[in-house]
């Protein structure tokens, strides 16, 4: 198809690509964009977005083409699509499986068809140290239990690895999905849902068993594991953010399987059980008692035949948890997650480690068939007050961010919103836990924090599902796996920094689709010409990415007509 000038992208030879918002097919072409490009910029009128190796290789291994992306930026550009575009889009996309990790007489060996390429591999410096010497001019054995690391060293040097070296069965573990929950609800995995289990899958065979399934906060990645789980019928170890997550994983497999409570052991600071389904927290695994010293729970790792690793929020994956998922790649691995965004930047890892993207549904389109609530997400622009502008103009940077997430005039408007919502089940959600203290002070309703014993943590959030309580106060502990389906109100008092991820779980928390379809509304108060709101513009790429409207009023305009149109 020729360009045409009435289409809304232009390509560019730095591998941007910018969107025309004001364009009739804007939606279609985000929609195409997202599945092989990274958004970086959402201005009002157009949005930057960058094509990258990583996003060309996660792409290559969902089964996108690379005349599949050329075909979609000659679809909607405006002008010919550069040559060296066309040129690097088909050189990372055919980059993807060029070497191959496989099984042979026991042992594991890198293969290409490409005799120069394994030359070239075996004399980098990077990889060389996990190499021994080559089998032929186009196969190199690999050190034992140095399967990971290769990996992660050839996408350091632009070479992602198709890893089909197979994977132990682990020691089975007969089960099944209910056809009823526990309380007697009719449970079928959504159609959604079936399809990333089947992706993660991949019938048994090696090209599945690894992978990342990323889903919308909602949208049910809990019902996604157990599906992956009835499919390998095997001991499983659930990596978990929080004590909560560990607690709401084990409800959902007793809602939903027909495996028993003692076939599930909580590994936590609390207690220490190993069971064929075993759920453990990030942070005990990376306890440790000195800096230097080794981490004593990574013996859980090799406690029990596992068959299946699954990493809750991998986005949040610690760095020590990569180290030893580097060796434990013998095992089938499953990451969840609603945004592969990683503020340590190590996407990378999350690639060669855990395993490539095999699903990711956009949030509109879930919202459209009904599985999401429809959310509109509106941001509040708030004076800093006179007696604080010295302060902050003397500041550090980083204080200058505090300060103005801190802006007592927040309180004011936050006054006026729970007024307007009075009926709705309110979040309020902040990252300064003396700005909290205070909105729990003024408002009357009850916090949250990470000091927050985990029973009355438990208590509290079964008195907001049950409606006992209408508002809530939570730090950044309610970020991640808190199951409050009659969420409808989120009100962001303060955020951290530029986190991308943190906002699409903040907005998650009140995704659940409602009983009456309501209108989910998600409020972030920002301090205007501050750190406050140059950190909020990055925190909302996510937001416009995934296809939502992001209001911008200032705190006058809030409650006039205009606003609510």
């Amino acid at each position: 198809m020729p360009p045409d000038a009435r289409n809304p992208l232009i390509v560019q030879g730095d591998r941007t690509v910018l969107l025309e918002v004001d364009n009739p097919a804007y939606a279609e072409a985000r929609d195409a964009l997202a599945r092989f490009a990274e958004l970086e910029k959402s201005p009002e009128h157009f949005h930057t977005y960058r094509i990258t190796p990583l996003s060309l290789w996660n792409a290559a291994a969902a089964g996108l083409s690379a005349a599949d992306i050329l075909a979609a930026l000659d679809r909607f550009t405006k002008y010919p699509v550069p040559g060296n575009i066309e040129f690097e889009v088909r050189d990372f996309v055919a980059r993807y499986g060029r070497l191959k990790l496989e099984r042979r007489d026991g042992g594991l060996v890198l293969t290409s068809t490409d005799a120069p390429l394994i030359a070239e591999i075996l004399r980098h410096k990077l990889v060389r140290p996990f190499l021994a010497e080559p089998l032929d001019a186009f196969t190199l054995a690999v050190l034992p239990d140095r399967h990971g690391h290769v990996k992660q060293a050839l996408i350091k040097i632009g070479y992602p690895v198709e890893d089909l070296a197979g994977y132990a069965d682990g020691t089975p573990l007969p089960f099944a999905l209910r056809a009823t929950t526990s309380e007697g609800k009719p449970f079928v995995v959504r159609p959604y849902q079936r399809d990333a289990a089947d992706a993660f899958h991949a019938g048994g065979s090696a090209r599945g068993g690894s992978g990342v399934i990323v889903l919308p906060c909602g949208a049910g990645k809990t019902i996604v594991g157990l599906a992956a789980m009835a499919r390998l019928q095997t001991h499983t170890l659930i990596l978990c953010t929080n004590i909560t997550a560990v607690r709401q994983w084990r409800r959902e497999i007793l809602d939903k399987t027909d495996l028993s409570d003692d076939a599930i052991g909580e590994y936590s600071g609390e207690c220490k059980e190993l069971r064929p389904i075993t759920l453990a927290t990030y942070q005990i695994l990376t306890h440790r008692r000195r800096k230097d010293a080794a981490f004593p729970h990574f013996r859980i790792f090799n406690a029990l035949h596992w068959g299946l690793i699954i990493y809750d929020e991998v986005h949040l994956l610690p760095a020590p948890v990569f180290r030893i998922t580097a060796e434990i790649q013998a095992c089938r691995r499953l990451g969840l997650t609603a945004t592969l965004v990683r503020e340590d930047h190590k996407e990378d890892d999350v690639f060669s480690l855990i395993g490539p993207k095999r699903c990711d549904v956009p949030w509109k389109v879930l919202e459209k068939q009904g599985w999401i609530a429809a959310a509109q997400c509106t941001e509040i622009r708030v004076l800093l007050p006179d007696d604080l502008r010295m302060s902050y103009a003397l500041a550090t940077n980083r204080d200058k961010f505090r300060i103005a997430s801190e802006n007592p005039a927040k309180h004011t408007i936050l006054r006026d919103l729970l007024a307007r919502h009075a009926g709705d089940r309110v979040l309020i959600i902040g990252q300064y836990l003396d700005q909290l203290r205070v909105v729990a002070r003024d408002t009357k309703a009850p916090i949250i924090t990470g000091a927050t014993p985990n029973r009355e943590r438990e208590r509290l959030y079964a008195d907001f599902r049950s409606g006992a309580l209408q508002t809530l106060i939570v730090s950044k502990v309610g970020n991640f796996a808190v199951d409050l389906p009659d969420a409808n109100v989120a009100i962001q008092v303060s955020g951290t920094f530029g986190s991308r991820q943190e906002e699409a779980q903040r907005l998650g928390r009140i995704l659940r689709p409602k009983s009456d379809g309501a209108l989910a509304q998600f409020y972030s108060l920002v301090t205007r010409d501050s750190r406050d709101a140059d950190f909020a513009a990055n925190r909302q790429l996510f937001l416009t990415e995934q296809g939502y409207t992001y209001r911008i009023l200032d705190a006058h305009q809030l409650f006039s007509k205009d606003a609510t149109a």
